[in-house]
């Protein structure tokens, strides 16, 4: 039981880190790009399918397509998302030069971590949940004793306070990475 609860919860942080990396922090990152797809040959793809994405420098994201003919395709989804970001094309690549951050844009993305965080809380909340009312179903159906319920409650309490710590220490990484100027 325990190790369903803990494996659930590590996929819950792995996918809070996942989701939390997609925020622009100070310098270029490749998953910045990862939630944008491109429409190639009329089905929508992820970038990683299209083309190999660099980072040549700290505020400049290179895009170098497999096939030359979908750079205006690129060039249309990363315009069509919501990261507010020119590209520009040489024919050969895409280059995303990312513009210094305004302090009100930080705190727009701070607040947007700690909103990705919140989710992050209550999904870890809600595993809590489901692993309490196994407890309680196995009072119900196999006898379990009130004082053996209590004390497995106690440790997924425990577990669940442990990973709440955890999502509390992502975002806080990330709020001081998209801080720092």
């Amino acid at each position: 039981m325990f190790d369903a609860l803990d494996s659930r919860m590590k996929k819950t942080i792995a996918a809070l880190r996942t989701e939390l990396a997609t925020i622009r922090t100070g310098r270029a990152n490749a998953a910045l790009l990862d939630h944008i797809s491109v429409s190639y040959y009329g089905s929508e793809v992820p970038f990683s399918q299209v083309g190999n994405i660099s980072v040549p420098e700290p505020r400049i994201l290179m895009i170098t397509p497999w096939d030359k003919t979908v750079i205006g395709d690129i060039e249309k989804a990363i315009l069509k998302s919501d990261l507010g970001l020119n590209p520009s094309s040489d024919g050969e690549v895409v280059r995303i030069v990312l513009p210094e951050l305004t302090e009100d844009r930080r705190k727009e993305l701070v607040k947007k971590a700690r909103t990705i965080a919140e989710k992050g809380r209550v999904s870890v909340r809600n595993i809590r949940r489901d692993s309490n009312d196994d407890v309680k179903k196995l009072v119900k159906d196999e006898g379990l004793s009130e004082d053996e319920s209590k004390r497995l409650q106690e440790k997924i309490q425990k577990v669940t306070d442990k990973y709440i710590a955890a999502v509390d220490q992502v975002v806080e990484h990330k709020e001081k990475d998209i801080l720092t100027v």
